[in-house]
């Protein structure tokens, strides 16, 4: 069988025969901002993009007055990188597995700069009875700060929990954090038009 080669900007696919390696390019990247009218959403461009600081500031540029400013990066189907500005400062990364930054050069542009590991999740902590939790990841590392919407309304715990669930894709997550915060209505709207 002839080898099939495809390539983008942030991550390459090689096959022969049936060996693949990395990931593909599949990504959506959704900018949330909320100012003093409620919050609005836009999908961003990542593309030729060199650093973490790019991407924030082009966050930041969705709307410099916005006193919070998320994006949600799904790549895949497979991995989930939250991004924070506070009134456009103190930028906050979450990661749903490290593995993305070993695996894609996004992912690599996304997490490099992320060191700690997210919090442990401890399975009974949120008093739940076991019989009723979603079967977990187990492979899953999350990394960054994974308390960086606690304050809207998201625990750590909850987007851990989110993130460890076997069979949530990213899109999921995504719609179940931005319910929970008051923008899922414009998320769904932007992946709709």
């Amino acid at each position: 069988m002839a080898g099939v080669a495809a390539y983008d900007e942030y991550n390459s696919i090689d096959t022969w025969g049936s060996h693949v390696s990395l990931v593909s390019s599949a990504h959506f990247a959704a900018a949330v901002v909320r100012d003093k009218s409620g919050w609005s959403a836009s999908e961003l461009d990542l593309n030729g993009l060199a650093d973490v600081d790019e991407v924030a500031d082009l966050l930041r540029d969705v709307d410099p007055a916005a006193q919070v400013s998320l994006l949600f990066v799904e790549a895949v189907d497979a991995y989930l990188v939250v991004m924070r500005l506070d009134e456009g400062e103190d930028l906050r990364i979450f990661g749903s597995d490290s593995a993305f930054a070993e695996e894609s050069r996004l992912g690599k542009l996304l997490l490099s700069d992320v060191e700690s590991p997210a919090l442990e999740l401890e399975l009974g902590e949120d008093g739940d009875d076991d019989e009723d939790k979603p079967a977990a990841d187990p492979t899953a590392d999350p990394v960054g700060d994974a308390d960086l919407l606690a304050d809207l309304g998201v625990s750590a715990h909850k987007l851990l929990q989110l993130c460890a669930t076997d069979g949530l894709l990213p899109a999921d997550i995504t719609a179940e954090i931005c319910q929970l915060i008051g923008c899922g209505d414009e998320v769904e709207e932007l992946r709709e038009s």
